[in-house]
């Protein structure tokens, strides 16, 4: 089992920043005023053109060049950012957590989801992530992310990722275990990170307590999906095509790393590469007997839907 003194436990902060200077004082402030205080920041910084690195030398200047590193990202989108950091091998540490730039993290996010790791054997790769506080940019709050009851499964994986990247804590297992495949480029970070993880035995440990305030704003690469205006978004995302091209992406990744899932994921994951390319008569008759399942019952009808329609 894990160390049972917690506070012994190091985490490494994944940090990728990209013109972050409008928002990026209030996420360092609030990793600074985390009660589990043995972390380090890891910050990759992919070629801003605003304040973020002054920002970022003032707050190494602050807590010491042994709290907060400041590297060069390879200038290929948020995905490879986290990967460079994901796969450098000079960050080694019992924990990692992936951080955003504009969010502001709750005094105990990394203290609930260390313990709630530690409680899983540290030789089976895991994942703590779930729910967050919605903001807006003034930091007023506009409500919760949604409820997820089912439990989380590479089945599920395969078709929705139920916790954003800026919830994610994880122990070396996992990182050790996604590490050696950060050449490949898949549509989001913790979506791969909750397929690879569940795909290959692991744990992905959901919280429905949040402990992020996750920003809404304009520049969001990704964002929250609970509104009507976000649903109609996915309804046309769907019909544009662009979930069957993320999920083409998803699955030509794994394919790469297929032996490092389990038999029965394997099984699971050639089932449902089957019936995406099978005959309307196929995909009709195997509707109450998908290998994949969203979260809430609309969702699973919208992916039957755009299964029939082949948009999947």
């Amino acid at each position: 089992m894990a160390n049972s003194l917690p506070e012994r436990n190091r985490v490494a902060i994944l940090l990728a920043t990209y013109n972050a200077g409008r928002f990026l004082t209030e996420q360092l402030n609030s990793i600074e005023r985390q009660t589990h205080r043995n972390w380090e920041v890891w910050a990759s910084d992919d070629g801003s053109a605003d304040d973020t690195l002054p920002l970022l030398e003032k707050y190494r200047s602050r807590w010491g060049d042994d709290r907060l590193r400041i590297l060069r990202g390879p200038r290929e989108g948020f995905v490879a950012n986290y990967f460079s950091l994901l796969s450098n091998d000079a960050i080694r540490s019992d924990y990692y957590a992936f951080s955003d730039q504009d969010d502001v993290w709750l005094p105990d996010k990394l203290t609930r989801s260390i313990a709630a790791l530690s409680r899983l054997e540290a030789a089976s790769p895991a994942i703590h992530g779930g729910r967050t506080r919605l903001i807006d940019c003034r930091g007023h709050v506009l409500g919760q992310s949604p409820l997820f009851r089912r439990p989380p499964s590479f089945r599920n994986a395969l078709v929705q990722n139920i916790a954003g990247g800026n919830t994610m804590t994880f122990n070396a297992a996992a990182r050790e275990l996604l590490a050696p495949y950060c050449y490949l480029r898949p549509v989001s970070h913790d979506w791969w990170s909750y397929m690879v993880v569940t795909g290959a035995g692991g744990t992905l440990i959901y919280d429905p307590e949040p402990s992020v305030l996750y920003r809404q704003h304009h520049a969001n690469l990704t964002g929250e999906n609970r509104s009507l205006v976000a649903r109609t978004k996915r309804l046309f995302m769907i019909l544009d095509n662009r979930f069957r091209r993320w999920t083409d992406i998803n699955i030509a990744c794994l394919s790469t790393l297929k032996e490092r899932l389990t038999l029965q994921n394997q099984a699971v994951l050639d089932r449902f590469c089957e019936l995406r390319m099978a005959p309307m008569s196929r995909r009709m008759t195997s509707l109450t007997s998908r290998p994949v399942y969203r979260q809430t019952a609309l969702g699973d009808l919208g992916m039957a839907v755009a299964l029939i329609c082949r948009k999947l």
